[in-house]
């Protein structure tokens, strides 16, 4: 039997283990496809969360028992189904898009989806729409995805706004490798300050998910 080392690696990146988790466990169905492929005849970017990385989302929520959730970035809806999918049927999704083009796109996913009536997206900056939901706080999730300057600033408003016992949610976490160098442009040092803000601000209590682009997630404390 092989022996672990003390140590260990975080994540891999063996692209037979993939092949076999994604054959074994089928992350994504024909809804999730097809908004991946319609996204693309759209023109949206390719930045939607990977087929893994959504049902990471969805048994997260499952298991966080969330019915409550506010999602920064919707694009073209792949994550909102995913996380909509873990509420359950009485769950209701919050979601804020800047682009109209992709508010436009994750419309027609939700409704595809048989979502539409479960979810609201606002369209414009998330940082001036999230005012409109706070009377409805304290929220159980939320998932960050959006412009990486603003991570921080997205952190503090979930801290206000979450339950305590709530998940906090960042994507893109690990800031394509920029977070382990000294110096970055401002999206990955926003990134770094989220992290550090997360793991040591005392209101969460937080760890990293090595996914391909790291997931960091807390539970709020206090």
């Amino acid at each position: 039997m092989p022996t672990s080392p003390e140590e260990k690696g975080f994540g891999q990146a063996d692209p037979a283990l993939t092949r076999w988790a994604e054959r074994v466990f089928a992350p994504e169905d024909a809804v999730l496809r097809e908004i991946r492929e319609r996204g693309v005849r759209e023109g949206l970017p390719a930045i939607a969360v990977g087929r893994f990385d959504g049902l990471l989302l969805e048994v997260l929520v499952r298991a966080s028992g969330a019915v409550t959730a506010v999602e920064i970035g919707t694009l073209g809806g792949t994550s909102g189904v995913c996380i909509l999918r873990g509420l359950g049927p009485r769950g209701f999704l919050h979601t804020f898009e800047f682009e109209p083009l992709h508010a436009r796109v994750a419309q027609e996913s939700f409704g595809k989806a048989g979502l539409a009536a479960q979810v609201r997206i606002y369209q414009g900056p998330a940082g001036e729409r999230l005012k409109e939901i706070e009377s409805k706080a304290p929220f159980d999730l939320c998932f960050i995805d959006a412009d990486k300057t603003g991570y921080p600033a997205y952190l503090d408003w979930a801290a206000e706004h979450l339950k305590v016992g709530g998940v906090v949610l960042g994507d893109n976490a690990f800031g394509w490798g920029g977070v382990a160098k000294e110096a970055g442009e401002p999206g990955i040092e926003a990134i770094k300050q989220f992290n550090q803000r997360l793991a040591s601000g005392g209101r969460f209590r937080a760890t990293m998910i090595p996914t391909a682009e790291g997931l960091a997630m807390g539970v709020k404390l206090r």
